[in-house]
């Protein structure tokens, strides 16, 4: 069993940033993908970026690619996502998720664990 707290969210104008983090616990946790998705009101739930706990490969959507990052903290358990150059549109619940594999995968179904989310509101 997987749990992830999801945290970091909030309001911010155009242009900022704001650096989301997911702490995970587990009895062991070992070759994992740790994925943040977005969710915004009437919207599906769209994939953000990912990345492997143990080799630290990324993947990242198109639509963040240049201004999010993600990141592992092996020593805290924690899988973080900095964003800058925010938009209206990066407007959303975002929500970590993690599923045990050594790949990285973007879509939702794929991914057996999630956190609850944080909103991430961007003003124009």
């Amino acid at each position: 069993q997987v749990e992830l707290v999801a945290s970091g969210g909030g309001l911010v104008q155009t242009g900022g940033s704001l650096r989301l983090s997911c702490v995970a616990s587990a009895r062991r946790f070992n070759y994992y993908a740790i994925g943040w998705f977005r969710q915004a009101p009437g919207k599906e739930r769209d994939f953000v970026a990912a990345i492997t706990w143990n080799e630290h490969n990324t993947l990242y959507a198109d639509s963040v690619k240049g201004r999010f990052t993600i990141s592992v903290d092996n020593g805290k358990n924690t899988v973080s996502l900095q964003m800058g150059s925010l938009r209206p549109e990066d407007t959303a619940v975002y929500y970590c998720a993690a599923t045990p594999t050594a790949g990285l995968f973007s879509q939702a179904g794929d991914y057996r664990y999630w956190g609850q989310g944080t909103q991430v509101t961007v003003s124009s």
